[in-house]
């Protein structure tokens, strides 16, 4: 056990603020995936104009969150565990906000209006990515359910997988059907940030199975 490790008993449990951010941080994230999911699945442009304009809030609420971890990464002396993990989580979590936020304001400012299944599926898990991912987040706390822990990372391991063919598939269709070059620079771009999320759920996941390692 780390000299780290065994410091962490002997702090007032006021002062274990991480895990409670961490928690808002990847709610957060869930809440911005599901609006996007939302956004589109809707028929209605005023309301996914609405969702994405949303999504841009949460993405601010998202950096403050991320900057609170931050700063209290610098005023305390005995953390939960490693620093740098700390650190990298927070900003795998921020990267999943930010790329989700970078779809969302490109399909509102390319007016994409016609949204295909494959945006759809990256969508949709993106947000199943990100539910695993909270559900992780909130067991770091105590460290008795690993198993769970373990198990959530595996599932997002495995949506990042099924998000790199959706991918490779909706290009290659890309390339195959669409005969107008900007629609195509447009929807390319959209699609590999939508991908992009998946990595930075993936790069959450690994921080976590490092702290699971470092604590075994």
């Amino acid at each position: 056990m780390s000299l780290n490790s065994i410091f962490q008993y002997f702090v007032p449990k006021d002062k274990k603020v991480f895990f409670p951010l961490f928690e808002q941080a990847s709610n957060n994230v869930v809440v911005m995936a599901q609006s996007l999911s939302d956004a589109v699945n809707s028929n209605n442009a005023i309301e996914r104009e609405e969702l994405y304009k949303q999504i841009d809030k949460l993405e601010n609420k998202g950096d403050e969150i991320t900057h609170q971890i931050y700063l209290e990464l610098g005023k305390n002396f005995i953390t939960p565990f490693d620093r740098e993990d700390i650190h990298a989580l927070a900003s795998a979590i921020d990267d999943v906000a930010d790329n989700i936020q970078g779809a969302a304001n490109r399909m509102l400012l390319y007016r994409i209006d016609d949204i295909n299944d494959h945006i759809r599926k990256l969508c949709e898990l993106i947000h199943q990515a990100a539910m695993d991912m909270e559900k992780a987040v909130k067991e770091l706390k105590d460290l008795k359910n690993v198993r769970n822990i373990a198990d959530s990372c595996i599932r997002i391991n495995s949506v990042e997988n099924q998000a790199d063919y959706v991918f490779d598939r909706a290009v290659a269709d890309l390339f195959l059907y669409e005969t107008d070059a900007i629609r195509l620079i447009k929807y390319k771009e959209i699609l590999a940030v939508l991908e992009t999320a998946t990595d930075r759920c993936e790069d959450a996941a690994n921080v976590m199975e490092s702290i699971l390692v470092k604590n075994a």
